[in-house]
């Protein structure tokens, strides 16, 4: 199965080529992998004479182009001619398919265009069986971006000789099954390249993305008309104009999922500068809180934490109170954190408790969750003995405070084995047999509730001779 939708990247110009080990050191699987992940790469580009070009190579005895750049301006017909890719199996003579590659990249006839960047996506196994170096050199050095993709045993010396640089950001080392890990990195690399030259969004949320675009002006006269509208309502246009040295502007306040036509006007007195567009879609709205867990509950607290925890919530406030009731108390709590502590309460109480996000642009999300106190283990009073004859005791208490569901009572002989106990919560006292005469023993009287155990009430008792 392919991986599902991305959100779209359009007004990304450049000619992108694969060049794809096709040769029998390659298995079916891994070459289908391969395939796979091209495609998922490419999903969200906008492909066109004007936008994104691909072209595929095969790295075989004989190099051979699968489709020129200009073939396929759909993504649909572009997901059907890389399914349709065949291997061709041979040798690996990479260097080869390199100076073919560099041929085809600057080739009017192979639908490449002048002025746009070029980037290359080598995909091997790490094999080859011929020389590299010079053929890769002479890519880079007419411009070309070189992104490696290792899915096998490779040396890195040469690999990363072989890619631009850095080699951290233009090459990859990873299993023929693990290629997903590494799709938006490279994609994100491909982009700084083919966005560099154009009018572009970064930083997309869902009510905010900023503008960058190389720099055009020079004069202190010269100034942008910038100008920016909901796709489906151009009638909402908004203008304003932006200084000549600036090469970036935030657009805040916008709509989430929603797509907007920007267009930028180079105004200079000197020259003439074509205005650029370019098409960007915000985000869904992200909502947090979008859970609420309650944890670690006592008698007199309770825990509370939710998520997400998102960069544009600027605190939570905690508004908790019990039911019935009309009493309600706020803690408010930094929007970095995701949880917080909730005390002073009332034993054996339920309460509601609401987390609401406040937002950087002033808006608030709410989610409210009940939490309930656990009883307080109280301890039972007056624990007091009767002589009942011989080697025999009375143990009687007054009950203990709360929802008692019943009472522990424990002897520890001096001699003898020690006795456990368990009583109903309606009886408060038990006879205690087998205490010697002249040995001292301990008795405990625990209640017990639905939640815990309440605290013993412990007394010494000495059996006379």
């Amino acid at each position: 199965p392919l991986p599902g939708p991305h959100p779209s990247v359009s007004n990304s110009e450049g000619d992108l080529l694969f060049l794809l080990d096709s040769s029998g050191s390659v298995s079916y699987y891994e070459f289908s992998r391969v395939k796979e992940f091209i495609w998922d790469l490419l999903q969200p580009f906008t492909f066109g004479p004007k936008d994104v070009q691909t072209s595929i190579i095969h790295i075989s005895t004989t190099p051979t182009m699968e489709f020129p750049f200009d073939r396929h301006h759909s993504a649909g017909a572009l997901l059907q001619a890389i399914r349709d890719t065949q291997q061709l199996m041979g040798d690996t003579n990479t260097g080869k398919a390199l100076s073919y590659a560099k041929e085809k990249l600057f080739s009017g006839e192979a639908g490449a265009r002048p002025e746009v960047p070029k980037v290359l996506v080598w995909v091997t196994d790490g094999f080859s069986t011929d020389d590299i170096s010079e053929p890769m050199q002479l890519l880079k050095d007419m411009g070309v971006t070189v992104f490696i993709v290792s899915t096998g045993r490779s040396n890195y010396l040469e690999l990363s000789a072989a890619a631009s640089q850095p080699p951290e950001k233009h090459l990859h080392f990873v299993d023929v099954d693990d290629l997903p890990i590494i799709t938006q990195e490279l994609r994100d690399g491909i982009l700084d390249v083919i966005q560099a030259n154009r009018l572009h969004a970064v930083d997309v949320t869902s009510s905010s993305f900023r503008l960058v675009w190389p720099k055009l002006l020079s004069q202190e006269t010269d100034y942008y008309t910038l100008e920016y509208a909901p796709r489906g309502d151009l009638g909402k246009k908004r203008t304003q104009q932006v200084s000549g040295v600036h090469t970036t502007l935030l657009l805040s306040n916008l709509a989430p999922e929603t797509t907007y036509e920007v267009a930028l006007i180079p105004e200079s007195n000197v020259h003439y500068f074509p205005p650029q567009t370019t098409r960007v879609t915000t985000l869904a709205e992200e909502v947090s809180p979008a859970q609420v867990l309650i944890s670690e509950s006592g008698p007199r607290s309770f825990h509370v934490s939710w998520a997400p925890t998102l960069d544009s919530v600027i605190s939570y406030q905690i508004l908790y109170g019990p039911l019935p009731g009309n009493s309600v108390k706020l803690l408010e709590v930094d929007g970095k954190h995701n949880s917080t502590v909730v005390d002073k309460l009332t034993p054996n109480t339920t309460y509601l408790v609401t987390v609401t996000a406040v937002y950087k642009s002033g808006k608030e999300k709410s989610l409210s969750a009940k939490a309930c106190t656990q009883e307080e283990g109280s301890k039972v009073r007056h624990l007091r003995f009767e002589d009942m004859g011989p080697n025999t005791l009375k143990a009687s208490w007054d009950s203990a405070d709360g929802k008692v569901l019943g009472y522990r009572v424990r002897c520890r002989r001096q001699t003898g084995p020690s006795s456990l106990l368990s009583v109903s919560p309606q009886t408060h006292s038990v006879l205690l047999t087998d205490l010697p005469a002249g040995t001292t023993t301990k008795v405990c009287v625990r209640p017990m509730y639905q939640n815990q155990a309440g605290r013993s009430l412990c007394r010494m008792v000495h059996m006379q001779p």
